[in-house]
């Protein structure tokens, strides 16, 4: 059994059949998902329907992102706002227009059904963007910070790599795991496409809600597998660009 953990999706449903065909994903394989679903590109309810369907087939774990958060927000409180639409919501809106009550019941039941993290038994944790609290996720005041945070990847970017874990100027956070994997800070920003490692923390967002890959990794080789741009894919849409 392999456990392989998807970065970001954003809308990109071809991507998701790309990257699960590429990786020859079996009903034997584990599926962490580190969040962020919709917004983006035009397909976020079939993505979420995917998903559901999924759940039957496989053992899945999905991780809560930000963009999940504001798109709950909209569809059980009706909860809108423009700095949403500008960051990918408002394809998410025109997408829901042709989606009726009964489906949209069934979106918010899996949106409230994401968890905040995963934490295996190889003390390996599996987080949609970081945690602030310098003992750990289970000492989190602000459980906005798993799906919001981006200190966590910041401080392992920054990390001077002379520094050893046993030095007391490391940086807690980066030795209570043995490896966190996280999404939400696309690569690109720092001109990468592939699955980046920063000290333990492995960024698997490759920036599928703009011009790069939707990745999927098996965590303990290490090999993964990509899909095409997701611009090229939907090549008539904008996505987050």
């Amino acid at each position: 059994m392999r456990t392989l953990v998807i970065g970001d999706i954003h809308g990109g449903l071809r991507a998701l059949h790309q990257i699960m065909e590429r990786a020859k994903v079996t009903s034997k394989d584990r599926l962490i998902f580190l969040g962020d679903y919709v917004d983006g590109w035009s397909q976020s309810p079939q993505v979420i329907d995917f998903l559901i369907q999924l759940r039957t087939t496989n053992d899945c774990i999905f991780i809560r992102g930000n963009h999940d958060d504001l798109l709950l927000h909209w569809l059980k409180d009706n909860k809108d706002n423009l700095l949403w639409h500008k960051h990918g919501g408002e394809s998410t809106v025109t997408a829901y227009e042709s989606v009726n009550e009964e489906r949209r019941q069934r979106h918010i039941e899996f949106l409230q059904s994401l968890e905040d993290y995963h934490l295996d038994d190889k003390m390996r944790l599996f987080i949609h963007a970081g945690f602030t609290n310098m003992n750990g996720v289970a000492y989190e005041y602000f459980p906005e910070s798993f799906y919001w945070d981006r200190t966590l990847w910041e401080t392992a970017l920054a990390l001077d790599k002379s520094i050893k874990p046993s030095d007391v100027l490391y940086p807690k956070r980066l030795t209570l795991y043995n490896e966190i994997y996280i999404g939400h800070t696309p690569v690109s920003r720092i001109g990468e496409t592939v699955p980046v490692q920063m000290a333990c923390v492995w960024n698997i967002d490759t920036g599928a809600a703009f011009k790069g890959p939707l990745t999927v990794m098996d965590v303990n080789s290490k090999e993964f597998w990509q899909s095409e741009p997701l611009n090229n894919l939907y090549f008539d849409e904008k996505g987050r660009n």
